[in-house]
């Protein structure tokens, strides 16, 4: 009799994979050595994810849910003005825990526009996710879509610009205060008023 399939067992792959992938980074990323450190097989992680390349957008799926779940509260647009979100972000962006994850990040992004069309749909999530993210809350109170994505997306390159500066300088009293220069420019920025007939009705 068939044995009943363990449905956990991709979830606690990806964490373990993961932990792997911050310790040990993706630039010579083997499958046996990799499977040999989170107790299963190469031929398992194949089932379970169907290549490696897959696999690694496995684990940027499960990083970009945990990473939009702790900041669904912070997010910019949320608050009076964007400044006081993006300080919150910022703070959690640069903790000691979360600094190997944009490393991690950064090697895999370096990656994939080495490869584009392997990595074609991380490429695109990694930029596309984040602009909606970032941009629904201004849709939702009015604000057309361009104008909020054209936000999102200056909200989006900074934060990234100043996280890759932090991970190979840390020179941190330099990037605080370049944070309060470009947030001094998020609050300034003129975007058109929310249309009265788009907000929403509570």
């Amino acid at each position: 009799m068939a044995g009943v399939p363990n449905t956990k067992r991709p979830v606690e792959l990806l964490d373990a994979i993961h932990a792997y992938l911050v310790k040990n980074g993706v630039s010579d990323l083997s499958l046996r050595p990799l499977a040999k450190a989170v107790d299963s097989s190469p031929r398992a992680l194949l089932y379970h994810f169907g290549s490696k390349e897959e696999m690694i957008d496995r684990v940027l799926s499960r990083i970009r849910e945990q990473q939009r779940d702790r900041f669904t509260k912070m997010s910019p647009a949320t608050f009076p003005p964007p400044s006081a979100g993006c300080r919150e972000i910022w703070r959690s962006m640069t903790t000691a825990r979360a600094e190997p994850l944009f490393r991690l990040y950064f090697q895999i992004y370096a990656l994939a526009l080495q490869h584009p069309r392997r990595f074609a749909d991380f490429l695109h999530n990694t930029v596309t996710d984040w602009l909606e993210f970032i941009a629904q809350p201004m849709v939702d109170e009015g604000y057309r879509k361009a104008e909020a994505r054209a936000f999102a997306t200056v909200v989006l390159a900074g934060f990234r610009g100043l996280m890759l500066d932090y991970c190979a300088t840390h020179d941190r009293k330099r990037l605080d205060h370049a944070l309060n220069l470009w947030l001094k420019g998020l609050d300034a920025t003129p975007l058109p008023k929310p249309q009265a007939s788009a907000r929403r009705h509570l």
